[in-house]
């Protein structure tokens, strides 16, 4: 009897300590991570001036960092997927600019010209090519209880995304953020998946623009990164909500708040505390419902804080 009590304890310890492993890999830190600088995927020359790519594919659903260097530059700009992206200055360090693609973008290759101002009025162009890779996103079925199943008429969820659109429109020229970069909103397990593709009490069909993370009520809601608040108050399809915007068409925003703790216009810190997570609008439980955009485009936002930016001028 000894015996098996022993090899009992010992199963029970190898399944807890398992189990921890697997939690801790699902359980994002809430503290940013420095990391260093990467080396470029890929490097295109140009006479004295370079561009360098960080990504080898763009999957659906996510951002791509792109990074000119050369003398006498002013400027730089590139078109790419008909939005229009204007790169930044990092002091000695050249100029960054984002690409973003969206989760329903069709899977090919694509042009991207880069166009570099250099200070005699002259223009640089480098010309390359995005290769658009799958997402990879999965399928879920979702009960929305009773009480709430007005809110998926599609009309509702057309008019929520409609106003999201008009403030994601608009782009403060300077990044925002700070030294201290991006991080996750809580130090939670992350549940439901960015781009899920979503059916409702088995007939109505949607797509999942963030992430879920598990957050019973009250539990406190950080900002991601510094940046200024954009939207403070209720929807309702993501009930008491707050936008944040980051500069340089980076937005990150947070939902089903119980309480909130910024208004329209603040300038926020990277960690601080902006709202209560909770259940309200369109949630069949308490959680938080993390987004990110840029350039106009949903973005996964787990993704993205694991990625290498440069720190603001």
């Amino acid at each position: 009897m000894k015996k098996h009590r022993i090899l009992s304890i010992i199963v029970l310890v190898l399944i807890t300590t398992s189990l921890q492993r697997v939690l801790a890999q699902e359980t994002p830190t809430a503290e940013p991570t420095p990391r260093p600088k990467p080396p470029p995927v890929t490097v295109i020359q140009e006479g004295d001036h370079s561009l360098e790519i960080f990504f080898d594919t763009l999957p659906q659903g996510r951002a791509g960092l792109l990074h000119v260097l050369g003398p006498n530059m002013i400027s730089a700009r590139t078109m790419f997927l008909d939005e229009r992206v204007q790169f930044f200055p990092v002091e000695g360090d050249g100029l960054y600019g984002f690409i973003a693609v969206n989760m329903e973008q069709t899977p090919r290759v694509y042009d991207l010209p880069v166009f570099i101002l250099l200070n005699d009025g002259s223009t640089v162009e480098i010309m390359t090519q995005i290769t658009v890779s799958p997402g990879g996103f999965i399928r879920q079925e979702v009960t929305v209880a009773p009480d709430r199943v007005d809110l998926l008429d599609p009309e509702i969820e057309r008019g929520e995304l409609a106003r999201l659109e008009s403030i994601f429109s608009v782009t403060t020229p300077q990044p925002l953020w700070d030294e201290d970069g991006f991080r996750a909103p809580l130090d939670s397990v992350f549940t439901s998946p960015f781009g899920v593709f979503r059916i409702f009490n088995n007939t109505i069909p949607s797509r999942h623009t963030g992430w879920d993370m598990r957050a019973p009520v009250g539990t406190p809601v950080m900002a991601s990164a510094a940046g200024r608040v954009a939207f403070a108050g209720t929807l309702d399809i993501r009930g008491n909500h707050v936008i944040i915007d980051h500069g340089k068409g980076i937005y990150s925003t947070y939902s089903h708040f119980s309480q909130i703790h910024v208004t329209r216009g603040q300038m926020v810190t990277a960690g601080q505390v902006i709202g209560m997570s909770g259940e309200t609008g369109r949630a069949g439980g308490p959680h938080l419902h993390w987004e990110m955009a840029v350039n106009g485009e949903w973005i996964d936002s787990r993704d993205f804080i694991e990625m290498w930016l440069p720190p603001p001028a």
